[in-house]
């Protein structure tokens, strides 16, 4: 797939790695986990493998091969997948495995606590900065290959349009086979006798070979709906052996399938609160008229109009985010679906501002209640949500501990959010800064992929970065900026256009 990067020069990697340092610190975000958490974690790491062995509260499903799938290096593994097809039938099984983290968190306890504090894990070019102490994120919670973890098990039956005609979850102890990164999966996708699945047993292999036509089951059922889920170009910063740099790609085809099932995952887990009448949705509103005519009108500027009896995610899915004029167009497309948020509901809470549910639960981009529940080692609010689904699909009591902290998770994950943001910007920035330190005074070129009133956002191909640029231009249009200056302690690059368009046409 199409994908670019650009290098920070060597001499520039100790200047740059201490102020990536400096910028948790000036984001205020959380360092060393306390020593009690710690200690409470090892505990729990020690505890729970035990019980889970022997407790009945877990089904043994160690003979299903699940995999992991994730990108290359990963070590919180938050999911697992098998995927089953019987013979001469249509419809397929789908196993989703969601790392047990209830079961290593005391309710109200010290990492409880810690968790909600951090509220999500936070990624930066230096390193992580985790949810959880890592002797269970990446360790004893994490689904790692070849050993027993505890699990929340979403078993789905697909027809053979993607329909989901059942729906079980059970906690069980379960055993990945593989721990795979989405190259060598696309590898294999591409290639069944790619180098990289020469050592994969069959029941992997058969897995994966179902992931397309799961995936593409369920895109169907997604523009059936009328929904889309915006696949945008990642633009990333890596550290390889001590170098930073920053790589913008467009994902594989293996995320989106992938993808696919966390989203149908987290469909079924809003369809489950919504019908015992408590939990938390991740909502959006859908876009008002003069949005989406704004939006409408650009794509007809871009030259790839979006016609008139045409739905949204019809009309997305056939956009190549590879083409500069494409590219122009999914970055417009984000104006469309704004004020994403949490919604917590509880129809026995005596809070009358919890009592009634959403009078629209959807989120708006997916057309369809939508919750997050499939990375709990990451993310807080998950660990509530699978706790809470388990509870009502097996007719017991939603945990107080659950339903006492609703009220508070959207300002939680809304604060933990913002940080998240701030330090993945911030840091690009830093990254950016120091690859163009030499470059002061070159003329670039780039495309427009985002139009404001008096300056524009340019994505550069060589090398790889996105710079605000002062002046108008269409969005597509393809222009040439100048490097005027670089502060690479404040991340700052001032520049200008060369040989404005006056139109992209």
């Amino acid at each position: 797939m199409p994908h670019h990067a650009l290098d920070v020069r060597s001499r520039d990697d100790a200047a740059l790695a201490e102020r990536l340092t400096r910028l948790r610190d000036e984001l205020e975000l959380p360092g060393r986990f306390p020593e009690e958490v710690l200690r409470e974690a090892e505990r729990a790491a020690q505890r729970v493998p035990a019980a889970v062995a022997s407790g009945p509260a877990w089904a043994d499903r160690t003979d299903v091969p699940f995999v992991t799938v994730d990108p290359a290096g990963s070590t919180d593994l938050d999911q697992a997948l098998h995927l089953e097809q019987g013979p001469g039938e249509r419809r397929i099984t789908v196993r989703y495995a969601i790392a047990d983290v209830p079961a290593f968190v005391a309710p109200e306890g010290a990492v409880d606590a810690e968790a909600r504090r951090r509220g999500q894990t936070v990624y930066l070019p230096d390193g992580r900065v985790p949810l959880h102490p890592p002797v269970l994120s990446e360790d004893a919670a994490s689904l790692l290959p070849g050993v027993d973890r505890p699990a929340f098990v979403w078993t789905f039956l697909l027809d053979a349009d993607g329909t989901v005609l059942e729906t079980g979850l059970e906690r069980a102890r379960v055993r990945s086979r593989r721990q795979l990164s989405y190259p060598e999966v696309q590898a294999f996708l591409d290639d069944p006798q790619s180098p990289a699945a020469a050592d994969w047993p069959e029941p992997v292999r058969a897995c994966l070979a179902l992931l397309p036509e799961v995936g593409r089951r369920r895109a169907a059922q997604e523009a059936a709906r009328g929904g889309a889920s915006l696949t945008m170009p990642d633009q990333e910063v890596h550290v390889e052996d001590g170098r930073y740099r920053i790589v913008h790609r467009v994902p594989l085809p293996a995320e989106d399938h992938n993808a696919q099932l966390s989203l149908m995952t987290g469909m079924a887990a809003a369809a489950v609160m919504l019908e015992a009448g408590v939990g938390v949705l991740r909502t959006m509103p859908a876009p008002d008229e003069e949005a989406v005519a704004a939006f409408r009108a650009r794509t007809h500027a871009l030259g790839l109009p979006w016609e008139e009896g045409v739905d949204y995610g019809t009309y997305l899915r056939g956009v190549d985010p590879s083409d500069p004029r494409g590219l122009a167009v999914m970055h417009a497309a984000t104006s469309l679906f704004r004020g994403a948020g949490y919604t917590v509901f509880d129809t026995a809470s005596e809070d009358e501002a919890l009592r009634t549910p959403p009078e629209d639960p959807r989120q708006a981009a997916l057309a369809a209640p939508y919750t997050h529940a499939t990375a709990p080692l990451r993310r807080l609010v998950d660990r509530f949500v699978l706790a809470l689904c388990h509870a009502v699909v097996t007719g017991a009591e939603v945990p107080g501990w659950v339903r006492s902290a609703l009220p508070e998770l959207p300002a939680l994950m809304a604060d933990s959010g913002r940080r998240a943001s701030a330090a993945d910007s911030a840091a690009t920035d830093l990254v950016e800064a120091a690859a163009l330190a030499d470059r002061v005074g070159e003329v670039l070129e780039g495309t427009v992929v985002r139009a404001r009133e008096n300056a524009v956002e340019v994505q550069v191909a060589d090398p790889a970065v996105a710079l605000t640029v002062p002046g108008r231009a269409e969005a597509g249009a393809v222009v040439r900026v100048r490097v005027d200056a670089v502060d690479v302690a404040s991340g700052s690059v001032t520049v200008s256009g060369v040989d404005w368009p006056h139109s992209i046409r």
